[in-house]
């Protein structure tokens, strides 16, 4: 699985699943990575096609195999290049939100992968 961190003015992209997979309802955007694709590319994708964004892979958090859903996870830092961010699929996405540093503990409240927290720490001030 790859997700995409997007950050834009200070706030981080989340979306909120139809179906939430645990106790996960609010995530970064992210899906499965098809075959011959890099996980990057796969970043990118997803959420264009979740939230209708561009976006551009800026860097790598690291991964982890999540403690919620046991899914090997793949993080990446990205900048938005165009488009505003709605729910683009409506059959597996129900809404989006650009979220503070503050807020996220609201939206995301077991915590966040250490590199990536560490990153939403410098990049949402």
């Amino acid at each position: 699985m790859a997700a995409a961190v997007v950050v834009h003015e200070d706030r981080v992209l989340l979306v909120r699943r139809r179906v939430a997979e645990g106790n996960l309802s609010w995530q970064f955007p992210a899906g499965k990575v098809e075959p011959g694709e890099a996980w990057q590319a796969a970043a990118v994708r997803e959420t264009k096609e979740e939230t209708g964004l561009d976006v551009s892979v800026v860097g790598v958090l690291g991964e982890r195999v999540h403690p919620s859903t046991g899914r090997l996870m793949s993080y990446a830092a990205c900048d938005v290049v165009a488009g505003s961010a709605r729910a683009a699929a409506p059959t597996e996405i129900a809404e989006v939100a650009w979220v503070t540093l503050a807020e996220l503990p609201r939206y995301i409240p077991d915590g966040i992968h250490e590199p990536v927290q560490r990153f939403l720490d410098t990049a949402l001030t």
